[in-house]
């Protein structure tokens, strides 16, 4: 299934924000609420886990792999349990204690909180930067150049209901699209590594790139950038944190601020370690874990991403989405943010400013 093309969804904001709700709720339902086999004995006998559970990425290395092989997790070892799909997908499998660590957009990760998921974010993952950021990409010969063009055209997206989702739609409506009119944009799910595939071969109008895959396709040529999410936002901004039950962070939180304070840790070494470092380190640990896997993308990796010292959590990591967030109906009034995220388990020292990447 992951090779073959999904056919265009069109927005419909009120739909998938039920549908969200729906699928939070049985989740939660079928997994009882509880935490994990190994956290509740672990409770129960006054020794916290020091096995964490999650899910990995192809082809790429995640702040915790980074944290565990600097050695900045201590005693506290990683379970790789699977590769995700999606930043939604992965948080839900936190929720429904399929693992014990998972991240994703910031908006996918209020939709799952106010579902009524046991989960608070605890720090910042990803973010964008001016070396950094997602780009919306179409051919070199389009006729498409402005939001209006996009009308009746399909973007293609990693996954709906998330980071690109929400950035397409505040592009849309600051270019003055009406509710209708956003409506005519269709949204394809296409995995990551097939975009710039889907693009070239005319499957979609406008592809969606980041990271090391937008810049293997820029250094490939004949395309060109529509937008940004830097530019539609503003940057640098963070865009995503990492979740924890709130189960496990209760009954785990020696480890808990283990494994935040590492991750804090990785951000600041690929921020101020020089950029052919870092690539090795990757390389290694893509070696390492023998999952039969491909380098050769690495290569175009330029920075963390991640704008706050640490990946430390603001109110305005939140709110900035709040216009978005209600147009789509997932919330109504201001949001709680006391519920949504906590830093209390982030030690790291974020009294100066993040530090500038080393090239």
């Amino acid at each position: 299934m992951r090779n073959r093309l999904l056919p265009a969804r069109r927005i419909t904001a009120a739909g998938k924000a039920a549908a969200v709700a729906a699928a939070a709720a049985l989740a939660l339902v079928l997994s009882g609420c509880g935490g994990s086999a190994t956290a509740e004995s672990a409770g129960g006998g006054g020794t916290e886990v020091k096995t964490v559970r999650y899910q990995g990425s192809p082809n790429t290395v995640s702040l915790l792999e980074v944290a565990e092989d600097l050695g900045y997790l201590g005693d506290v070892k990683l379970e790789w349990v699977s590769n995700t799909t999606s930043g939604p997908q992965s948080i839900q499998s936190v929720a429904t204690d399929q693992t014990d660590i998972g991240g994703a957009f910031t908006g996918a990760v209020i939709k799952l909180i106010e579902a009524g998921a046991p989960v608070q974010a605890v720090i910042n993952y990803y973010g964008e930067d001016k070396d950094t950021f997602t780009g919306y990409y179409v051919e070199e010969g389009s006729p498409i150049t402005s939001a209006r063009d996009l009308i009746g055209k399909k973007i293609a997206v990693n996954t709906l209901g998330a980071h690109h989702e929400a950035v397409i739609t505040t592009h849309l409506k600051n270019s003055g699209l009406t509710p209708e009119e956003i409506k005519q944009v269709q949204l394809v799910v296409v995995p990551p590594n097939e975009t710039e595939v889907a693009l070239r071969k005319k499957q979609v109008d406008v592809g969606t790139l980041g990271g090391v895959l937008q810049d293997r396709a820029l250094a490939e040529g004949g395309i060109r950038a529509l937008f940004t999410d830097v530019g539609v936002i503003g940057g640098p901004f963070d865009a995503g944190q990492y979740v924890l039950r709130k189960d496990f962070l209760a009954k785990n939180p020696e480890t808990s601020r283990t494994l935040v304070t590492g991750v804090a840790k990785a951000i600041e070494w690929e921020r101020t370690t020089p950029r052919e470092e870092v690539i090795a380190k990757f390389e290694e640990i893509i070696a390492k874990r023998g999952r039969n896997e491909s380098t050769e993308a690495l290569k175009y990796w330029k920075s963390v991403g991640v704008a706050s010292p640490g990946g430390r959590i603001s109110d305005n990591d939140f709110t900035r989405w709040s216009d978005y967030l209600k147009s789509a109906g997932i919330i109504n009034g201001d949001l709680d943010t006391a519920k949504l995220y906590t830093n209390e388990f982030n030690q790291l020292d974020t009294t100066t400013p993040a530090a500038e990447s080393k090239g």
